[in-house]
Order: structure tokens, then C-alpha cells, then sequence
């Protein structure tokens, strides 16, 4: 899953029908995973949406907290599922679902928890808050076999620092999803951004981070 695209599109979708043509977008601009947050109430008709219409696409569901929610998801047609913490019962739930998952940590102890668990691919969040690309440089030396997806705070700015790392695979972020942009429905715009952020690829594969 971390090595689909550099930059995994965190979105948030207000309005369903824009979930396919949006989707259509980042595909055509070259980031295939798309992760629809569980923020607003369509988010899992969007993603049902997305599933059915835009079979290119590999969409996911952010912002999962229960158990419930990992059922919903799954059913709707989400292909992976990411939450910003865990607990042992999120975790035995997104086990269950036979989908990939990325439990979210912030703590060197939640991460050797999680390793302890079998689990080695984990986002990172809120990633700038936490520590940044300093503490993710400092957690692999000791902890060499954790791989994270960073998301929070994450924009055109910094994303190459994180991509630079030896245990990051992917970013997440929202930055190819300008507000102007979804509101005035430019998928052209959303189309232009997420190349350039599929652009980060180059600069990832040359660090070697992902192989």
C-alpha cells in the first residue's frame, strides 16, 4: 500500500456527487490511492461512488475509530483503511477486515506495540505536531522495520524531506485539493496538483526508500 504513490490524497467530501469526477482527477494526475476521511456524512456513499466509478482508483477510508465503522467501510468498497490512533479493539477489527490498514501512532511505544502485534506499516499523525521528520529520523535506528505513511501538516513544502527518510513509504495530504478548486469544482486544477505531487516519486525512489 505505501508503495502505490508518494502522496496519498487525504479527502474530505462534502458533496457525493463530486466524489467520481474528483477521484477521476487524482487517477488522471497519477495517485491512485485516494483516502476518503470519515468527516462528513456522505463520505461513505463517496466512497461507494468511487469504487463503482472509477475502477483505477484504490480508495480507502480515513478517520476510522471503531469497529462499526471498519464493517461500513468495507462494505462500501473501501481497499484499505487508516486511522489516526489505535486501541486493541480497532486493531483486532482492521485485522479482521481483510483489507490492508495503517493504525496511526505518535509514540515510539505505540510503534514497538504495534511490532509487537505483527504490524509494520503505520501513519504517522499528526506528523508535524508529533515531531516531524527529526523524530521519524530518530525512531530508525532503533526501530528499522517500522514503515510510515507521515499525514498532518504535510504540504509541497516539507513532503520531500519526509520522502527523503528511510522509513517513510508515502505522505498523506490535502494540498492537491485546494478549497477554491473542489468548490468550484476545477478537477483540472485537482488534476495538475496531484501530477505534480506524483512527481515526488522520483525524488522517493532515488532516496531508496520504499525498496
Amino acid at each position: 500500500m505505501l508503495d502505490l504513490a508518494p502522496v496519498v490524497p487525504v479527502v474530505v467530501i462534502e458533496d457525493a456527487s463530486d466524489a467520481v469526477p474528483l477521484a477521476r482527477a487524482l487517477v488522471a494526475g497519477g495517485l491512485p490511492a485516494i483516502e476518503v476521511t470519515l468527516r462528513t456524512p456522505v463520505a461513505l456513499k463517496a466512497i461507494r461512488a468511487i469504487a463503482d466509478g472509477v475502477p483505477d482508483a484504490v480508495v480507502g477510508a480515513g478517520t476510522v475509530v471503531t469497529p462499526e465503522q471498519v464493517t461500513e467501510c468495507v462494505r462500501a468498497g473501501a481497499r484499505f483503511l487508516v486511522s489516526p490512533g489505535w486501541t486493541d479493539v480497532l486493531l483486532d477489527a482492521m485485522r479482521a477486515s481483510g483489507v490492508p490498514f495503517l493504525p496511526g501512532v505518535s509514540t515510539a511505544s505505540e510503534v514497538v506495540a504495534l511490532l509487537e502485534r505483527g504490524v509494520r506499516e503505520m501513519k504517522f499523525f499528526p506528523a508535524q505536531a508529533a515531531g516531524g521528520t527529526a523524530y521519524l529520523k530518530s525512531l530508525a535506528g532503533p526501530l528499522p522495520q517500522a514503515r510510515f505513511c507521515p499525514t498532518g501538516g504535510i504540504g509541497p513544502a516539507n513532503a520531500a524531506d519526509y520522502l527523503a527518510l528511510p522509513n517513510v513509504g508515502c505522505v498523506g495530504g490535502t494540498w492537491m485539493l485546494p478549497a477554491e478548486a473542489i468548490a468550484t469544482r476545477d478537477w483540472a486544477r485537482v488534476e495538475e496538483l496531484a501530477r505534480a505531487a506524483a512527481g515526488l516519486r522520483d525524488l522517493r525512489d532515488a532516496g531508496g526508500t520504499c525498496r
